[in-house]
C-alpha cells in the first residue's frame, strides 16, 4: 500500500483565514469533525483530540506492517545528509522526526498549537515553529528542501495558496526543491472534492520562480499518469 493510500491530514500549516476573511478548509474540517467522503479516518482526524487521533492513525499503520516513512525517505532521496529541511504543515512532526533520525537539520512549523505540542513532546531535535506558512519571514536562513506533505496545500485557505507557495518559495536556496504531495480526487482528500488541479498549482510554482522538475504518483516514486488521484510534485527554485 503506497502513502498516498493513506495521505491524511499532516498538519494545519497554512492561513487559518484567506482573502475576505474566509476560513482555511483546514479550520472548516476542524469545526465540523471533517467531510461524510470515502475517508472515514480523515474525518477522524480532524475532530477532537486531534494530534493524539493523528498519531494514533499512523501508529496503527505502523503496527500493521505499513511503511509511514515514504515522505521523508523521497526527500533523502534528493537531499544529501546535512542539508537544511523544512517540514511546512508538520503537523505532529512525523516526517521532519525521521528525517532528523537520518542526519537532517530539520525545522517544522504548524499553525495549530495541540499538532505542534505532541511534535515538541516526541522529539528535541527538531526546531519546531508554530507560526502561519504564508509568513515565515521570520524563519532563520535558507533551506536545501521544503516539504509540504498530508494534503497541506490543499487545506489552506481558499484564495491563500499563491501566498503560501510564494512564501514557501522564498524560504529556498538557489537550487532548492519544494516537494509537495496531494489529493487530486476526493478518495484522496478529505474534502468533497479537490479545490484545484495541478495546472493551478503548477502556476502558482512558476509564479514564485520555481520550475517543475518530476512529478509522481506516490512518495515511494510511482510514476505520474494521467487520472492519478494523487501526485507528488518536485519544483526546483531558480
Amino acid at each position: 500500500m503506497a502513502m498516498s493510500d493513506t495521505a491524511a491530514v499532516d498538519g494545519a500549516g497554512g492561513p487559518e483565514l484567506g482573502p475576505g476573511g474566509r476560513p482555511s478548509r483546514w479550520a472548516s474540517l476542524h469545526a465540523t469533525g471533517g467531510t461524510s467522503g470515502t475517508n472515514d479516518h480523515r474525518s477522524a482526524a480532524a475532530s477532537g483530540g486531534l494530534g493524539e487521533r493523528y498519531e494514533r492513525r499512523f501508529a496503527e499503520l505502523a503496527a500493521a506492517g505499513m511503511d509511514v516513512h515514504g515522505e521523508a525517505a523521497l526527500c533523502a532521496a534528493l537531499v544529501p545528509p546535512g542539508g537544511r529541511i523544512l517540514d511546512a504543515g508538520c503537523g505532529t512532526g512525523r516526517v521532519a522526526i525521521r528525517l532528523a533520525e537520518l542526519g537532517y537539520a530539520c525545522t517544522g512549523v504548524d499553525v495549530d498549537p495541540s499538532m505542534l505540542a505532541r511534535a515538541r513532546a516526541a522529539s528535541d531535535s527538531v526546531t519546531w515553529v508554530l507560526a502561519d506558512l504564508v509568513d515565515l519571514a521570520d524563519l532563520d536562513g535558507q533551506f536545501d528542501l521544503v516539504v509540504a506533505a498530508g494534503n497541506v496545500i490543499p487545506l489552506l485557505a481558499e484564495g491563500s495558496e499563491a501566498r503560501v507557495v510564494r512564501a514557501l518559495a522564498e524560504r529556498l536556496r538557489p537550487g532548492g526543491l519544494l516537494v509537495a504531495g496531494f489529493g487530486l480526487d476526493a478518495a484522496h482528500l478529505p474534502l468533497l472534492q479537490a479545490p484545484f488541479g495541478l495546472a493551478e498549482y503548477d502556476s502558482w510554482c512558476a509564479q514564485a520562480g520555481l520550475a517543475l522538475e518530476r512529478r509522481l504518483a506516490t512518495w515511494e516514486g510511482a510514476p505520474s499518469t494521467p487520472g492519478d488521484g494523487y501526485a507528488v510534485s518536485i519544483h526546483r527554485r531558480s
